[in-house]
């Protein structure tokens, strides 16, 4: 089962803060800890349209970065101007940051945690698979 809230973004800190990007908050209950920004690759021919560039982070920090900044490693999410919810993407080449809408990010997790409420996140791990997967990855 999974929750996914499409949102439009902007890039605060480019040079065009004000320009939408389209990106998705996905939540599956197979990664009961984790929330995934995703951005499509749209508009050249060198991607197929199903192509998207996704972040992986915790949905507690997520959770939590609304009130308060939060993170402290590649992700870091705090509160932005108006309402918005400033997410720090930080990779081997620099960083982004992005500003999403409160609200859309509070229904998201309410979605999110209607599938797998806080504290049973363990309950929904499958061991055993998490164990093969790491037994193939050798």
């Amino acid at each position: 089962m999974s929750a996914v809230r499409p949102m439009l973004v902007t890039l605060p800190d480019s040079d065009h803060p004000h320009v939408p990007i389209l990106a998705e908050l996905r939540f599956d209950t197979s990664r009961p800890f984790a929330a995934c920004l995703s951005f499509p690759v749209a508009g050249c021919d060198c991607a197929d349209d199903d192509l998207a560039v996704c972040w992986y982070f915790s949905r507690d920090l997520l959770d939590e970065g609304r009130y308060a900044p939060a993170g402290s490693g590649d992700v870091r999410v705090g509160p932005g101007d108006a309402g918005d919810v400033r997410i720090t993407l930080r990779g081997p080449t620099g960083q982004a940051v992005i500003s999403a809408p409160g609200e859309l990010i509070t229904a998201f997790l309410a979605d999110s945690f209607a599938l797998v409420p806080a504290g049973s996140e363990s309950d929904h791990l499958d061991i055993d698979a998490v164990v093969q997967w790491i037994l193939a990855a050798g």
